[in-house]
């Protein structure tokens, strides 16, 4: 199957410039010693998931219970999951999981891990837990080194965990907070007589700097594997180093300034993250997809110079935020020039539970 043959909208993801970036960041972790744990909300294939643990991953990390199920069907067994679990539903399915597996759950309080225990406990298991903190992002995690502390010595008493470490998700520029809560929160706890094994940060825009994180022992990055507008503005991958773009169709041109392509909110992402447009047209760089409805891109070209885009022609388009691009669509194209390999199945797709 050649690209020319494919309908649109469709994802192509370039296989040369995936593999090129999945291989430059293990090369980085190799290098300065940091275990690398790849995010797979970013492509939710198990192909990749794959090719990651292959190349030197430590395992992967998955957002949701339900992606982790899918990666654990594939083969891959060493998942972490940094995110809450509640409710008896998904305890009882993370039990099941971590009977075949190594699965590492987080939490925040108290609150979040004694149901967790008390589950494995029940179970005749236990599960690693790491505390989550937060290091500036104001997301999940604990306030203060003290609570930190505090939640860590209670799972490491509390039947069914075993504590396993810290983790957290800073914001762009954060590393220097992380190396320093770290470091004080670790030796807090070896006061108590309680290692941390794990430290694990993330995040794709920092990624080349996460060697300066000093304690940090694993890094997690997921949107680096295709990279996208937003990682691009961030510094952390180039234009050329892009490796998904949505496939899209000029379906009308009713003014010389304005097209409408055939891909609306259910095709392209609607992140805009103080970006102009909706996405970059590789075409028609200085087109802006001004606005979206459901089945509709609408393309501002006043700033095009030259030959415009005409009906029925064919454009890729390279968006803001790849990875809720990945969850809308059921397969994406694997390509090589202009030869798609396989159409392969989405299969984390949807998992939100």
């Amino acid at each position: 199957m050649q690209i020319d043959d494919l309908d649109t909208p469709s994802v192509l993801v370039d296989l040369d410039r995936v593999e090129a970036n999945l291989k430059r960041w293990q090369d980085y972790c190799d290098r300065h010693g940091i275990a690398n744990r790849p995010h797979i909300k970013t492509h939710k294939l198990v192909e990749f998931a794959r090719l990651q643990v292959a190349l030197g991953a430590h395992g992967i990390a998955c957002q949701k219970l339900g992606e982790a199920e899918v990666m654990a069907d594939a083969g891959i067994d060493d998942i972490l999951i940094p995110f809450n679990l509640l409710g008896r539903p998904k305890l009882e399915r993370a039990v099941a999981l971590a009977k075949r597996i190594r699965l590492i759950l987080v939490a925040d309080h108290a609150e979040v891990a004694d149901p967790i225990g008390k589950a494995f406990a029940e179970a005749g298991m236990d599960v690693e837990m790491l505390v989550e903190c937060d290091t500036g992002a104001k997301r999940n995690g604990t306030q203060s080194i003290e609570e930190t502390v505090a939640l860590a010595r209670h799972i490491a008493a509390t039947p069914g965990l075993r504590f396993a470490g810290l983790l957290t998700y800073p914001p762009p520029g954060g590393q220097p907070n992380v190396a320093a809560y770290f470091a004080e929160t670790v030796e807090r706890l070896k006061a108590h007589g309680i290692e941390a094994p794990i430290l694990s940060s993330g995040g794709s825009p920092d990624m080349w700097t996460a060697h300066t994180q000093g304690w940090v022992t694993e890094h997690r990055s997921g949107t680096y594997i295709y990279g996208d507008r937003m990682q691009i503005r961030a510094g952390c991958i180039a234009l050329e180093d892009c490796a998904l773009h949505v496939l899209a169709t000029v379906v009308s041109r009713p003014t010389a300034d304005r097209a409408i392509l055939d891909t609306g909110s259910k095709a392209l992402t609607s992140d805009l993250a103080g970006l102009n447009g909706y996405g970059r047209i590789a075409e028609y760089p200085d087109a802006v997809i001004q606005g979206l409805s459901e089945e509709h891109g609408h393309v501002d070209l006043s700033a095009v110079q030259g030959p415009r885009p005409r009906i029925g022609e064919r454009v890729r388009i390279l968006p803001n935020h790849a990875c809720p691009v990945s969850n809308l669509y059921d397969h994406v194209a694997l390509c090589r020039g202009s030869n798609v390999e396989t159409l392969a199945k989405v299969a984390a797709r949807g998992r939100l539970t």
